[in-house]
């Protein structure tokens, strides 16, 4: 068992260069992070993806901004590995892997989203500070707008990439009861993507889109007409504990319930809206469950969001429990069954998701 370090211990400068070495590069990123939001808001990483390689002056012209902006905009992203520079031509470019990243929306590796959403958690620093102290909440619909629109847009990648292909195929028999026609609640659905996803795939079936921020239905209803399924969509602004309707084949939740006040009621309201052989799928961050298990690049961001949002709202709504964004699935397998759920397992994962299905 080591001891506690007093303050005659001799500082290991080894160490300390190392770490001042990992603090100077994790400053450099917390820097460029708001620069990942202006280059995908003024579409420079598509341009340079578009027309590369480009010289700083062309790159503006073509995106209708500054030279000088752009330069250093161009050599930050250089600097961290993001944009590719060229010292014999003096050009920028983006590799097809640095695109995939920052330049196209639809890949599945597009994390610009997540920046903006960070962008949006900042502006409530204040007020997350002061509820460190009080122990007070921040509820998702009290925070900037950037974050329920950078939340859709990390995760809809994903979803686009994994839900029709591989997690409802994991869900025994519900594929095809879903090609039949079943019927289809999404709670906590947001802006309602993982919903239209759904529904283009299973025309046959009929979709309750559910989430207690009026606003993010307002959007979704938006998507949906845009995507040409808001007949085979109705909306609905409620909580996960208090949604109406019944005998439900399938209830879904994407990344939203470790943010519940009260999982376990959560649990019991889902149970009580499910058919007789109805299926709760679960979509949660993946996580172990020990926490120095989780002490890794995902964890690690995965702790910070649920610090900033996650938390924040379950003690908004009470927070009993709080599970937080790295729960595991022990734990939540835990509030599930105390919820009145008898089956839960591990239907699916990915690096990033942990898909359970639970049954009555």
């Amino acid at each position: 068992m080591a001891l506690p370090r007093t303050a005659d211990d001799p500082i290991d400068e080894e160490r300390l260069d190392e770490l001042v070495g990992m603090a100077v590069n994790e400053l450099g990123a917390a820097y460029y992070a708001p620069l990942v939001v202006i280059g995908d808001r003024l579409g420079l990483y598509e341009a340079l993806a578009d027309g590369g390689p480009l010289s700083p002056d062309e790159l503006a012209e073509r995106t209708d901004t500054v030279d000088p902006y752009v330069a250093e905009w161009l050599a930050a992203g250089a600097a961290g590995g993001y944009v590719t520079f060229d010292p014999e031509t003096g050009r920028y470019s983006l590799t097809p892997e640095q695109a995939a990243l920052l330049a196209d929306e639809d890949s599945p590796a597009f994390i610009a989203g997540g920046f903006q959403g960070l962008r949006g958690y900042q502006k409530n620093l204040s007020a997350i500070e002061a509820d460190f102290r009080a122990g007070e909440g921040l509820g998702w619909h009290e925070h900037d707008e950037d974050v329920c629109h950078g939340t859709e847009r990390f995760y809809r990648p994903g979803y686009s990439t994994n839900l029709v292909d591989e997690w409802i195929p994991a869900l025994d028999g519900m594929d095809e009861r879903l090609r039949a026609g079943a019927r289809v609640a999404d709670v906590g659905c947001g802006h309602g993507a993982s919903t239209i996803i759904m529904a283009e795939a299973y025309p046959d079936s009929a979709f309750v889109a559910i989430d207690y921020h009026e606003g993010s239905i307002e959007v979704a209803r938006e998507r949906a007409e845009d995507a040409g399924v808001a007949d085979r969509i109705s909306f609905e602004v409620a909580t996960a504990k208090e949604y109406d309707g019944a005998d439900y084949d399938l209830v879904m939740m994407f990344d939203a319930y470790h943010d519940m006040g009260d999982p376990v009621g959560v649990a019991a309201h889902v149970r009580e809206t499910l058919g007789d052989d109805g299926v709760w799928m679960l979509v949660e961050p993946n996580a172990r469950d020990r926490i120095e298990d989780n002490l890794n690049p995902v964890g690690r961001a995965f702790y910070c969001a649920s610090t900033l949002a996650c938390v924040p709202n379950s003690l908004a709504q009470g927070g009993d429990p709080v599970l937080g964004a790295q729960a595991g699935e022990a734990r939540l397998r835990e509030v599930i069954t105390e919820g009145g759920f008898t089956q839960v397992r591990r239907a699916a994962e990915t690096p990033f998701n942990l898909v359970l299905e639970a049954r009555p």
